[in-house]
C-alpha cells in the first residue's frame, strides 16, 4: 500500500499545482475579457465603429469560454469516485470540444457580418481615432494573455488550457482586424474593414476545428501516438522476463496515457514472480514513457490468443477429489505432501511431491509414479503427473 499511496498523493499533489496553475491564468484572461468588452462595446457606439462593437460582443464571448474552461478544470481534477472510478478527466475533454464549437460559431458570426457589409456598401461604417486606440490595446493585452495562457498549456499538457488561449488569440486577431479596418476606412478604402474580417473568421474557424476534432476522438478512445506505442512496446520488451506481449491498447484521457497489455511469461514461474514481473513492466513503460500516467498489466503463461481455452477445466477442489478416486487404496497417494497445478494448453499438468523414505529402492518408486501417472491420464482433462521423490 506505501508505494501507491505515495505515488498517489504525488499525483494529486501535481494535479493541485496544474489546477491553481490554469485556474490562475484563466481568471487573469477573464478580468481582461470583462474590461476590453465593456469598453470597446461603449467606445465603438460613441466612435461608431460597427467593427468594434462585434469586437466587444467577441470578448464577452470570451468570458463565457473562461467560466466554461474553470468548471472544467475544477470539476475534472475531482479524485476518482464510486461512480466514476477512473476520475473525471473527461470533463475537460468534453469542454474542449464544446469550446471548439463554439470557435467555429464565432468565425462563422465575424465573416457572415462583414460579408453582409460588403454587399451594402452604405452599412460600412467610418470609425475615428478613438476605435483605433482601443482596439490596439485590446490587440496588445489579448496576445498577452494568450502568451500566458499557451505556456501554461504547454506546461501542463491541457488541451482545455490550449483551446482557450487560442479564444483569447482569437480576440486579438479580431481587434488587429478592427485596426485594419479603421485605418482603412479612415484613408478611404471602405471595404478593406470587412475583407480583413472575412479572413479571421476562416483562420478562427479553422482553429475552432482542429481542437473540437482532436477532443471528440478522445471522447472515443482513440489510441496514442504510433511513436509513443513504438516506445512502451520496446519498454515492456527490455524486461528479461517478458516471453511477449499481446493485446496492447491505449487510450487519453484529458492530460493522462492509460495503458492496458498482455504479457507472456513462462508458466513454471509462482504467482508471485508473475506479480513481480508484471509490476516491474508497468514501472519501466512509466519511467520510459513520459506520456502515460497508468499501466494495467495481464499476464499470461502462454500466448491466449493461439492456445486451446483453459476455461471449462476443473479447479484444484475438484482436480483433487478427482484424483482421489483414480488413485483409491494406492498406498503412495496418501504421503503427497504438495500438489502444484499447471493449465496450459487446454490440459491440467500435475506435480507431486512425495517422501522417498516410503520407498525401498529407486525402482519401486519408478513403478509407484508409473501407476499414478496411469491412473491419472485416464481422465480427459489431465495430460500427465510429474512426481518428485525428496
Amino acid at each position: 500500500m506505501g508505494h501507491g499511496h505515495h505515488h498517489h498523493t504525488y499525483l494529486s499533489a501535481l494535479n493541485e499545482e496544474r489546477y491553481q496553475e490554469a485556474r490562475k491564468v484563466t481568471l487573469v484572461g477573464s478580468a481582461v475579457d470583462l474590461l476590453l468588452g465593456i469598453a470597446k462595446i461603449v467606445v465603438g457606439y460613441i466612435g461608431n465603429s460597427q467593427a468594434l462593437i462585434a469586437d466587444g460582443i467577441h470578448s464577452f464571448s470570451d468570458l463565457a469560454t473562461d467560466g466554461l474552461v474553470l468548471f472544467a478544470v475544477k470539476h475534472g481534477r475531482r479524485e476518482a469516485d464510486e461512480k466514476h472510478p477512473y476520475g473525471h478527466g473527461r470533463i475537460e475533454t468534453l469542454t474542449t470540444v464544446i469550446l471548439g464549437v463554439a470557435l467555429i460559431g464565432i468565425a462563422i458570426g465575424i465573416a457572415y457580418d462583414a460579408s453582409l457589409r460588403l454587399m451594402h456598401p452604405d452599412l460600412l461604417m467610418h470609425p475615428g481615432w478613438l476605435a483605433l486606440v482601443v482596439a490596439t490595446i485590446s490587440i496588445v493585452s489579448k496576445e498577452a494573455i494568450y502568451q500566458y495562457t499557451i505556456k501554461t498549456a504547454e506546461k501542463h499538457n491541457s488541451n482545455l488550457l490550449r483551446a482557450n488561449a487560442w479564444h483569447s488569440r482569437s480576440d486579438a486577431i479580431s481587434s488587429v482586424i478592427v485596426v485594419i479596418g479603421v485605418l482603412g476606412s479612415m484613408a478611404g478604402f471602405e471595404y478593406l474593414d470587412a475583407l480583413a474580417a472575412i479572413g479571421v473568421g476562416l483562420m478562427v474557424g479553422k482553429i475552432g476545428f482542429d481542437l473540437a476534432w482532436q477532443s471528440a476522438q478522445e471522447l472515443i478512445d482513440t489510441a496514442m501516438e504510433p511513436e509513443e506505442i513504438e516506445q512502451i512496446t520496446k519498454a515492456i520488451q527490455s524486461v528479461d522476463d517478458v516471453v511477449a506481449l499481446h493485446m496492447l491498447r491505449t487510450r487519453r484521457m484529458g492530460s493522462d496515457g492509460l495503458v492496458d497489455v498482455h504479457i507472456l511469461v513462462n508458466p513454471k514461474i509462482s504467482v508471485s514472480e508473475g506479480h513481480r514481473v508484471s509490476d516491474t513492466v508497468r514501472a519501466q513503460i512509466m519511467r520510459e514513457v513520459e506520456a502515460v500516467t497508468d499501466v494495467m498489466v495481464h499476464i499470461d503463461p502462454e500466448d491466449d490468443e493461439k492456445a486451446a481455452p483453459c476455461s471449462g477445466l476443473p479447479l484444484r477442489k475438484e482436480v483433487l477429489e478427482i484424483l482421489e478416486r483414480r488413485w483409491q487404496g494406492l498406498e503412495a497417494a496418501k504421503h503427497i505432501e504438495e500438489t502444484v497445478l499447471h493449465y496450459l494448453d487446454g490440459k491440467i499438468h500435475v506435480e507431486l511431491l512425495l517422501p522417498f523414505g516410503e520407498t525401498k529402492d529407486i525402482a519401486e518408486a519408478q513403478s509407484m509414479a508409473d501407476k499414478l501417472n496411469r491412473l491419472a491420464r485416464e481422465e480427459e482433462c489431465i495430460a500427465d503427473v510429474q512426481i518428485h521423490f525428496h
